[in-house]
């Protein structure tokens, strides 16, 4: 029994012992993770850009990632890293910067604010060099910027024009016996189309030609540009498809030259002017960005940036990539009674999404500009909800390759009677105390007096979209009805129908709300607030967001869930919603 009990006692002392070291050495790691040492940048650095990274309007970070891989995981927000360009044009420290371009899942616009800000940085006379072993069109775009474009010998570069494809499931649920109950205003107001239709109706083929060939033409005269070819031998070079292999891509001066990634090491050194064979010294946007004091400026007076980026809903929405209507109310309002805060520049990066949630906000948004300028800055998209936040805005900026307007509404509600008697063998009844107790089940057709209250709800809504851009941008109610019917327009479009005010980035939104409030110097506050490091380390415990973790599973095949997330959201509540998601193959 004393054998068992020292034995015993040594091995729980031993355990304390090994926990009380484990739990020390967590701590140290977690102070690591969530509060690093300031990276001091030495001479002679590059600094590097991976296209391939998918840039969000604010930092995205995993601090449990961190901790087990013993270095930044964080991701700098779409501002932050033109703003790191900006910082690195004046760092004597940083010679240039080493563009990877493999890929760029970002959008239009997204890819345009880096495009320029890269052709900002070439302005303090560094250089850019791009490599990439397979070029996607996307990330040419970004290559093009750079002084000289590398492929990789037997690699390859996208160069065929742009295409946009819609899935369609009528013949789908047709043959599940699910029958849709669809509503909707404006004859471009496509969202519904994959529901009720086949292929895309004529309306829909006009308004997707019209912005694809928008998009495309502002893709090649920029690329001209760089290059030094006109629009018209690019657009040659695509639809006679003559870019079949880097060779191709070489006679063709879409590159400068076929590399491998030795080869590229060469050309940095010698343009840096280092020995051969020497150590280069890169430095990622993550690293560079905790070394320098890029974010600071000076003046009492605040300008507030306020992102909202993602699927509008109603509620208190916890995904760092949702406008939800509650969150967002009590943002603005803070926002609005701070008197230090001289204006407002309000990021939209939405497609849209809830119309209840959308005019929530916008009432909030009509409050603010009472007190002080409102300015928007428009993202990727900013269409039908994502417009409906923006319209009251004393100002709205725009890039050119900005999806906006679709100003139309519509609502969707399932008929699953069949799909669960004919194909699960499932019936219901019940009892209700009124005629209409049951309006909207799925277990049901839709009787048409209860379609004609849809529909007339649905109106109702309509209307009254249509009435915060008349009073937001001044514009008669006959402008407004010819220009909105769910129609999407490019920023360039808007501007010219008097949507949007002017073409630019983030910067320009800001300069303007200055401007507005009357203030030369100021310092940039960004909302919604980051959250604490070990508060961001707490929720990472959970791991990555669900929709992080079925971006990186699906890769390619990801639009298509999203495309099937999108119907799943249009289900019940009358949506403000963009009609598709825009993937460039």
């Amino acid at each position: 029994m004393r054998s068992f009990l020292k034995i015993f006692l040594a091995t729980l002392l031993a355990f304390i012992v090994f926990a009380v070291i484990g739990v020390i050495v967590l701590m140290v790691m977690i102070g690591k993770a969530i509060s690093p040492e300031k990276v001091v940048i030495s001479p002679n650095a590059v600094l590097v850009l991976e296209t391939s990274q998918p840039y969000n309007e604010q930092k995205l970070s995993n601090p449990l990632n961190s901790l087990l891989k013993g270095q930044a995981n964080e991701v700098p927000g779409l501002y932050d890293v033109v703003r790191i360009l900006e910082h690195a044009a004046d760092d004597d420290n940083i010679k240039g910067i080493y563009l990877k371009t493999d890929g760029n899942p970002n959008g239009f616009a997204t890819s345009e604010e880096l495009r320029r800000a890269l052709l900002n940085f070439k302005k303090s006379g560094k250089f850019v060099y791009a490599y990439g072993e397979g070029m996607t069109q996307q990330a040419y775009y970004l290559a093009s910027a750079a002084d000289k474009v590398f492929l990789h010998p037997q690699g390859g570069l996208d160069f065929a024009g742009f295409s946009s494809t819609i899935m369609f499931l009528k013949g789908t649920l047709e043959k599940l016996e699910i029958h849709p109950e669809i509503f909707y205003d404006g004859k471009f107001k496509s969202a519904t189309e994959p529901l009720r239709e086949t292929q895309m109706t004529e309306a829909n083929r006009i308004q997707t030609a019209a912005y694809l060939g928008q998009l495309y033409g502002n893709y090649l005269t920029n690329i001209g540009k760089s290059r030094k070819l006109d629009t018209a031998t690019l657009h040659r070079y695509a639809n006679e498809g003559l870019i079949q292999n880097p060779q191709d891509a070489l006679s063709y001066k879409l590159v400068d030259g076929l590399k491998y990634d030795d080869q590229v090491m060469e050309a940095l050194r010698s343009r840096i002017g280092l020995e051969k064979d020497a150590d280069i010294n890169f430095v990622s946007l993550t690293k560079y960005e905790s070394a320098a004091d890029y974010k600071s400026t000076s003046g009492d007076s605040k300008i507030a940036v306020l992102y909202a980026q993602g699927n509008i809903v109603g509620g208190d929405g916890s995904d760092d990539v949702t406008i939800s209507s509650e969150q967002y109310i009590k943002e603005i309002r803070k926002l609005r009674l701070d008197k230090s805060i001289k204006a407002i520049v309000f990021r939209v990066n939405s497609p849209g999404g809830s119309a209840l949630a959308s005019e929530s906000i916008w009432r909030e948004l009509v409050l603010a500009k009472k007190a002080k300028p409102v300015i928007v800055s428009m993202g990727d998209y900013a269409a039908s909800g994502g417009y409906y936040i923006s319209c009251m805005a004393d100002s709205i900026f725009a890039e050119p390759n900005t999806l906006t307007g679709s100003i139309g509404v519509f609502g969707v509600m399932m008929n699953l009677q069949s799909f669960f008697k004919n194909k699960l063998g499932v019936t219901f009844d019940g009892v209700k105390t009124g005629q209409y107790a049951d309006l909207g089940s799925a277990t049901r057709p839709m009787t048409d007096i209860e379609r004609k209250f849809v529909q007339k709800g649905v109106d109702s809504i309509y209307a009254t979209f249509k009435s915060r851009v008349v009073t937001g941008r001044k514009l008669s109610q006959s402008v407004v009805d010819s220009i909105a019917q769910g129609r999407v327009w490019s920023g360039v479009q808007a501007k010219s129908l008097g949507l949007v005010d002017r073409l630019g980035g983030i910067n320009d939104a800001i300069a303007s709300a200055a401007k507005m409030a009357k203030i030369s110097s100021y310092r940039l506050r960004e909302y919604p607030e980051v959250k604490q490091p070990l508060e961001r380390l707490l929720k990472s415990l959970g791991g990555e967001t669900s929709e992080t973790m079925v971006k990186k599973e699906l890769g390619a095949n990801y639009t298509i869930y999203q495309q099937i997330k999108r119907l799943q959201l249009m289900n019940g509540e009358v949506q403000a919603r963009l009609p598709f998601d825009v993937t460039i193959k």
